[in-house]
């Protein structure tokens, strides 16, 4: 299974529509998709319709319990798409996790030699702490959804420092996929701003397709839908098919085939 985390320790970012969205598009393609809401906020969770009040089991088990991964599986609405919903608890994990041995493998333990899927989204939350930690070590790669604001970047240089500390010391098979530009506003001149010194500063490493601010993407979850269901015609779900594509063929070549 391919493991992708999806990062950034700035809220707002539009990371939590990128994974619930990404994951869909996945899905949609053919692929047999899991996602894991690892954010205490528990929104990738909503946004997929899994309501709150059916969350007996959740990442929580994962990682405090040390649950196995097939018994937090919940199935969506959407078919070949599963998740691994979020629950309030998660916010006291990083407390109950601190005098814990290998704290920072709970997550790599819990995916190690699982088949049920072929690829796994984690939607980190919007920090650097131990969940994002656990995050990064069971990654295979990483996706940082960016905004089109000049505060991202700093927090950019933030993030990617925290990935070199993170290959040097737990996980050196640990890449970065992409980074993908979210809440693009072309009538914004700041916003083509950002694009090019982000692009002038990682290059192709940038995906060349950028998520428009669009008003379907902001009201698909409160339907508890992806907006590839809510309106797959609009601008930001066509955008996320596209991300997906281009996402697919940076895979190695034995995986671009679902």
């Amino acid at each position: 299974m391919l493991t992708i985390a999806i990062a950034n320790q700035k809220g707002g970012v539009g990371k939590t529509t990128t994974a619930i969205n990404i994951a869909t598009a996945m899905a949609a393609t053919g692929w047999r998709t899991l996602l894991i809401d690892l954010d205490p906020q528990g929104n990738a969770s909503t946004g997929l319709g899994v309501d709150a009040a059916a969350r007996e089991i959740s990442s929580y088990d994962l990682l405090v319990d040390e649950l196995a991964l097939g018994e937090a599986i919940v199935p969506t609405a959407i078919p070949r798409l599963d998740i691994v919903p979020a629950t309030v608890d998660l916010s006291g994990a990083e407390v109950e996790l601190v005098a814990v041995e290998g704290r920072t493998h709970r997550l790599h333990r819990a995916l190690a030699g699982y088949t049920g899927h072929e690829i796994c989204f984690i939607d980190c939350p919007p920090s650097l702490g131990l969940l994002t930690l656990n995050a990064l070590c069971a990654a295979d790669t990483l996706l940082v959804p960016l905004q089109c604001e000049f505060f991202a970047l700093e927090g950019l240089s933030q993030l990617l420092q925290t990935v070199d500390q993170v290959q040097q010391r737990f996980n050196p098979q640990l890449g970065i996929i992409g980074v993908a530009l979210t809440m693009y506003d072309k009538r914004n001149r700041l916003t083509d701003q950002v694009s090019d010194d982000v692009r002038d500063c990682l290059g192709k490493l940038v995906f060349e397709t950028v998520i428009p601010r669009n008003v379907r993407l902001s009201e698909a979850p409160s339907h508890g839908l992806p907006a590839l269901i809510y309106d797959q015609h609009c601008t930001g779900s066509r955008a996320y098919m596209a991300l997906a594509r281009e996402l697919i063929g940076r895979f190695p070549a034995e995986r671009q085939a679902a």
